[in-house]
């Protein structure tokens, strides 16, 4: 992890525990025959990460008085959704990655079959929780994330996202597109994590705009980062496989913009996110230090 302030290391590391014990209590254990499935989920959802998603959620949520045990049902909810995610693009049909997390990837440590399924059932068990009533009393908050998940995820967001990643293997794309793609695979969902704290705490129009436009530009520097990654940084770095983008062919960020120039671009973005944060009148030093911390990290 790069130099962060105290501060920020010590939120980052109590939304990665808090969330992290969350999943161990939410994710299922068995004796019975299925017992390889729920073995392939835990791998996949608790083999360590950033765990940036929940860190968004958690803080987002602070700002408007929600109970952390609400906000935490959240942020394990969008977890399981990145960590399907995650076994899935791993996939021989994807990205046919070896490695992530510094450990093998879940079609390695099980097989291709169980590693669909476990990707499947994380997916699912993420709208099993936020239904639940302990996620919120009201319905109507339970069915607003709810709703706003499946779209930040799905064929308009993420999963779309993912099939232009795809088609950029065999097709030539401009800068547009490309961020496109990007708004969609990674973008999306880093949005609905930031967004998910005001929708638990039923905040004002504003908030939630100001929110979601403070994530989509994180998430875009995010992203550019993480093609800088794969192109400047190593396995023991990232914990995952790099160089894939160039094998693939895929043009990213950096092939278009160049080392320099995609650099400054997520530096760009890091600034333009924190100024959303305005309106929040400092209350959201969090989250603004995480937007800093995004382009100085090494994995």
């Amino acid at each position: 992890m790069p130099s962060v302030s105290p501060s920020l290391a010590a939120a980052m590391t109590h939304a990665a525990t808090a969330v992290t014990e969350a999943l161990e209590r939410l994710l299922p254990h068995s004796d019975f025959a299925e017992r390889k499935l729920f073995d392939a989920m835990r791998f996949g959802a608790l083999g360590g990460g950033k765990r940036l998603r929940p860190f968004l959620v958690l803080n987002s949520a602070q700002l408007f008085g929600v109970r952390e045990d609400c906000a935490l049902r959240a942020a394990a909810s969008v977890e399981c959704v990145h960590c399907y995610s995650l076994v899935h693009d791993d996939l021989p049909a994807m990205d046919n990655a070896d490695l992530r997390r510094g450990k093998p990837t879940a079609h390695k440590q099980f097989d291709e079959a169980t590693a669909i399924l476990a990707g499947d059932a994380l997916l699912t068990i993420a709208f099993e929780i936020l239904a639940d009533p302990r996620t919120h009393e009201d319905p109507k908050v339970r069915c607003n994330l709810v709703a706003a998940l499946a779209k930040a995820s799905g064929a308009n967001g993420m999963v779309g996202g993912q099939m232009l990643d795809l088609i950029a293997e065999t097709s030539e794309l401009d800068i547009g597109a490309i961020t496109r793609l990007q708004r969609m695979k990674t973008g999306e969902l880093i949005a609905f994590s930031a967004e998910a704290g005001g929708i638990l705490g039923k905040a004002s129009p504003q908030h939630l705009s100001a929110l979601r436009a403070y994530a989509h530009d994180l998430g875009l520097a995010f992203q550019i980062i993480d093609d800088l990654l794969d192109t400047e940084g190593t396995e023991e770095e990232t914990g995952k496989s790099v160089g894939r983008d160039a094998k693939a062919g895929k043009a990213t960020f950096v092939t278009i913009l160049g080392l320099e120039r995609a650099r400054h671009q997520a530096e760009l973005l890091s600034e333009q996110a924190i100024r959303h944060l305005n309106v929040f009148d400092g209350r959201a030093k969090n989250l603004e230090d995480v937007a800093r911390f995004v382009v100085d990290r090494k994995g």
